[in-house]
């Protein structure tokens, strides 16, 4: 009786697990579906990074779907395509933005429209610029589908931050339906979605003890300036009711004292590396009202508002510009402090600002990516990578990719193959238009 009974559970759940697939076949296939709309792209890019809609098989066949689909999925990277009818279903100012908001996860998405290409991407994953020139780029000669697409995925695929999400299989893509959607979908089916969800969990686990330890190396020369900023003010031992103290003194030392007390409480809320960038642009504002307060209190000229020293902003705001070559590099004219002036001009080595690494004390423009966010704050985006040109962080600066990496648009902290729904900015997530310009959050046409 037993065995019997063990056989009937095993047999009830064979064809749970059987129906459950065909269930799953009927979805994962959008050419036996009426929806052939939006939806159906989302739902087809949640399972495999290439959708061909069953009314454009012709522009890109079954074989050459699965090759793309296939590089993609080799690649790990979050990059999605679309080949699309041009009908009204799809309309050329929204469906990139559809698309994005039906899957729902962050990444690249390029989009074949009839004879039409566009392509835009979560910030996280490509800048703007770089997707657009890209986009420019295989639009040159008017290819066929594949040939576009495939010139398209080559250059992004080298490009494009973040990993494949993880609810896409392990092979191909189908036209019309991606394959290996029905595998992942019959293993969730089959252990109630535990499996694919441990996935998601280990993959952002990752990412968090990524985040965290290079806050944590952040943490320790971010605190190192606050202290410093906090001894500058003692030194200075200014009084607001001090014999000769007028309005103008007491409201540097007011902007000293606030951009102190600012960087203290950015700090203690920073939850993603680029948040640093809020804290030295703090301490830089902070420092020039100390170096006005104590220009006032001495009688001298007021100082310019110039960029923090380069080799430790510390020094505070620099005095003049300086010739300087990092060892092997090109030189290049950098803001400098007085006493590093002086000591450039003897032919001394400056007082360069180091950070600890796994090979030692290393200058902090040769200590890699993780204090880009810190040295941005301090002089700013549009003229840190000149100033580092030939450093380890003015290399990786240099890359399509530095402002997601680096402070430029993690954003609300989702990377590519993250999960995040439709929620994404529409102005970040840009790129070209369908015929020649423009963005994704300015329309444009074929």
């Amino acid at each position: 009786m037993r065995t019997r009974l063990m056989s009937i559970r095993v047999g009830s759940l064979l064809a749970g697990l059987l129906l459950a697939l065909s269930a799953t076949a009927l979805v994962a296939a959008p050419q036996a579906s009426a929806d052939t709309g939006v939806a159906a792209v989302g739902e087809a890019l949640k399972e495999g990074p290439v959708y061909v809609d069953p009314r454009a098989e012709a522009q890109l066949p079954k074989a050459e779907a699965d090759a793309l689909a296939k590089k993609i999925k080799d690649s790990g990277k979050p990059v999605f395509v679309a080949v699309l009818p041009a009908t009204g279903e799809f309309p050329a100012d929204k469906v990139l933005g559809a698309v994005r908001a039906e899957t729902g996860i962050t990444g690249l998405y390029a989009i074949r429209l009839g004879d039409g290409f566009n392509a835009g991407a979560d910030k996280a994953v490509m800048p703007a610029n770089a997707v657009r020139n890209l986009t420019d780029a295989v639009k040159v000669g008017a290819p066929d589908a594949a040939t576009q697409l495939d010139n398209f995925v080559d250059q992004a695929l080298s490009q494009a931050k973040g990993g494949a999400p993880a609810s896409w299989g392990s092979t191909g893509a189908d036209a019309g339906a991606p394959v290996g959607g029905l595998i992942t979908l019959a293993a969730v089916a089959a252990v109630g979605g535990g499996g694919a969800y441990a996935l998601v969990r280990r993959n952002r686990k990752k990412k968090e003890e990524t985040r965290r330890e290079a806050i944590e190396r952040l943490s320790v020369v971010v605190d190192e300036d606050i202290t410093a900023f906090g001894e500058e003010l003692d030194r200075l031992d200014f009084h607001p009711g001090e014999p000769g103290a007028d309005d103008a003194m007491r409201k540097d030392y007011e902007q000293g004292l606030d951009s102190y007390e600012k960087a203290k409480q950015i700090m203690a809320s920073v939850r993603y590396p680029e948040e640093v960038k809020g804290v030295t642009q703090a301490l830089e504002d902070g420092r020039f009202a100390l170096a006005s307060l104590d220009a006032r209190r001495q009688g001298r000229p007021l100082p310019e508002r110039r960029s923090p020293c380069f080799f430790d902003p510390r020094h505070g705001p620099s005095a003049e510009d300086a010739s300087w070559a990092p060892a092997g590099g090109a030189a290049r004219t950098v803001p400098v402090c007085t006493a590093d002036a002086v000591r450039l001009r003897d032919g001394l080595d400056p007082a360069v600002r180091t950070v600890d690494t796994a090979h030692g004390p290393r200058p902090y423009y040769d200590a890699g990516p993780a204090y880009g966010p810190w040295a941005g704050g301090y002089f700013g985006g549009g003229i840190l990578p000149g100033l580092l040109v030939g450093t380890m962080l003015g290399s990786m600066m240099s890359s399509p990719a530095y402002a997601s990496d680096f402070g430029g648009g993690m954003g609300n902290g989702y990377e590519g193959g993250d999960i995040s729904g439709a929620d994404f900015n529409p102005s970040d997530f840009g790129g070209g238009d369908f015929g020649g310009g423009g963005g994704f959050d300015g329309g444009g046409g074929f």
